[in-house]
């Protein structure tokens, strides 16, 4: 309360026919009306409202599991009491699913007063997968689950995370799903800050962030096979839960928690780090994970208040332009000892800067055809004549 009571009215207010909504509102042991308020719309909602209560489980797994275990529909959606839904949400997105065949719904996101995703919103796409869009950085709870998907494999939330939780079931239903849709031309899901700022994924000691970075590595490391495709999706984890452990915050913390992180990451780092994930980063981001990896903290307080202070690191152009370095904290410095190549932007980083020419994709070929000119050239041939 009182966000529940508007998160109610975007539910009584869906345009989907109320005969195919089933809602299983769990009430974990609350003390602010919310049981109540449940009650209150269960006798008034047009669609079967059942309301479960029951004590405080101490995070959001619980419930979503005991309302998951009481599912009927051939669909799930998890809604947080906090957020809201837009009109047509339900009605759009089981139509998605249901004309392609797919197993996991993403309804456009917007946020109210907090900062919402917004990279997997460029295009509508009725059919797609992990590795080939940017659903992966977003793995929140709230999509649309084909509800035999999740019993087939026995899905549920780990009950042992604090925060997280949502993240390891996401990325297991992407992983296993037979094809994913995502609805990004109208706003699905409304994503409410709260005016106190208590979310769970704002509170809570660090060392749960690294119960959920390794939960997620290890799922991942789990279900798809070292390469490329693992390395894409190891990104996501280094750098939306790992990283942030050592930014700002980590200037501020006292040494006996920074040499506690740097414990804590160590062994993140010796099994899953990778030059395929250095690569999906930015300098600036794979310089303070390598720094992470090697285990130098004395380094890492110069390059994040470098970071903090929002200056455009200089670029230095070798390479006749086609290699781009960004001149971060410890740049070709002896005593720091950090290869050249963690300091050099991928095309991506590098395309801003002036002079940068992106070396082709058959510049052996070209090399070779060069040759071979010059080589035709010295016995006389492709000469003009005299």
């Amino acid at each position: 309360m009182p966000y529940l009571v508007e998160c109610l009215a975007s539910v009584e207010a869906q345009t989907i026919d109320p005969a195919r909504l089933e809602v299983i509102a769990v009430d974990d042991g609350s003390t602010d009306g919310s049981g109540e308020c449940l009650e209150e719309f269960a006798a008034r909602a047009p669609m079967a409202v059942t309301v479960i209560r029951q004590e405080n489980s101490g995070g959001p797994s619980g419930p979503r599991n005991v309302g998951l275990g009481k599912a009927k529909g051939r669909y799930v959606f998890f809604l947080d009491a906090d957020d809201r839904l837009g009109p047509e949400a339900l009605e759009r997105m089981v139509a998605m699913g249901d004309e392609n065949g797919t197993d996991v719904v993403l309804g456009k996101v917007e946020g109210v007063n907090r900062v919402a995703p917004k990279s997997m919103w460029g295009k509508t796409l009725g059919r797609t997968d992990v590795f080939s869009s940017n659903i992966k950085f977003t793995l929140s709870a709230q999509k649309l689950f084909r509800r035999a998907l999740l019993d087939e494999h026995g899905m549920r939330f780990d009950e042992s995370l604090f925060t997280g939780e949502d993240a390891l079931f996401t990325m297991e239903a992407y992983l296993r799903a037979g094809g994913v849709s995502v609805l990004a031309d109208y706003p699905c899901y409304y994503l409410v800050g709260r005016d106190d700022g208590k979310h769970v994924t704002k509170t809570g000691s660090y060392t749960l962030r690294f119960d959920s970075a390794r939960a997620l590595m290890k799922l991942i490391a789990d279900m798809v096979p070292a390469g490329p495709k693992r390395d894409t999706l190891m990104v996501r984890p280094y750098l939306i839960t790992l990283l942030p452990q050592f930014g700002p915050k980590f200037l501020t913390d006292d040494e006996e928690v920074r040499r506690h992180k740097f414990e804590l990451a160590k062994p993140l780092m010796e099994a899953y780090w990778t030059p395929g994930v250095a690569r999906g980063l930015k300098v600036h981001e794979r310089l303070r994970l390598h720094l992470v990896a090697m285990q130098r903290p004395e380094l890492l307080p110069d390059v994040v208040k470098f970071v903090k202070s929002k200056k455009q690191a200089a670029a230095i152009l070798e390479k006749r332009g086609t290699r781009v370095y960004l001149v971060y904290p410890h740049f070709r410095s002896k005593a720091a000892g950090v290869p050249d190549d963690i300091y050099r932007a991928e095309p991506r980083e590098a395309r801003v800067f002036h002079g940068y020419r992106e070396a082709a994709a058959n510049t052996f070929l070209r090399r070779a055809l060069r040759k071979v000119r010059r080589t035709l050239r010295a016995r006389g041939f492709g000469t003009a004549a005299a």
